[in-house]
């Protein structure tokens, strides 16, 4: 497994001991592709960007995209990742949190600050994730021979 893969097993691990339901590689309204999106029993929703090193992070322009369809939103970074770039002033907005993964799970090091989403969009996003669900659970069980792996239903 990849850096990239332990945190983000790790990341996931802890939003299910939190009581969400996280979802791999989601494609938002905006054909943007989150790498996490946890959805908890109220429909709120946490969006979570697995960074596996410092270059990624730096060229990473498109996360803020990612703001309006989330009550939280957190980077997650392995503990090799420098973490003294992401207390720079210039880093991060202080709305932006940060989980510290690896394999067995994660611990938030800067909380999020959550704010609002747009209803219509949140209602979008959960029937998104419903339909996405259904169809990985349906490949699991019953694979079409040679087909991709299902990421979005755009």
């Amino acid at each position: 497994m990849t850096s990239t893969d332990l945190v983000t097993r790790g990341a996931m691990r802890f939003l299910l001991d939190l009581g969400y339901a996280p979802m791999t590689e989601v494609s938002l309204t905006n054909r943007r592709r989150a790498d996490i999106v946890a959805l908890d029993r109220r429909g709120r929703t946490i969006i979570v960007e697995v960074k596996s090193c410092l270059a990624d992070f730096r060229c990473d322009g498109k996360w803020q995209e990612y703001l309006d369809y989330c009550e939280e939103f957190y980077f997650a970074v392995d503990a090799a990742f420098p973490r003294e770039v992401l207390e720079e002033a210039t880093s991060l907005p202080e709305a932006t949190g940060v989980m510290l993964a690896d394999a067995y799970g994660a611990e938030i090091i800067r909380p999020a600050s959550a704010r609002p989403v747009n209803a219509a969009r949140r209602k979008t996003l959960i029937l998104k994730m419903a339909r996405l669900g259904a169809m990985r659970l349906s490949d699991a069980v019953r694979p079409l021979a040679g087909a991709p792996r299902i990421t979005s239903l755009l």
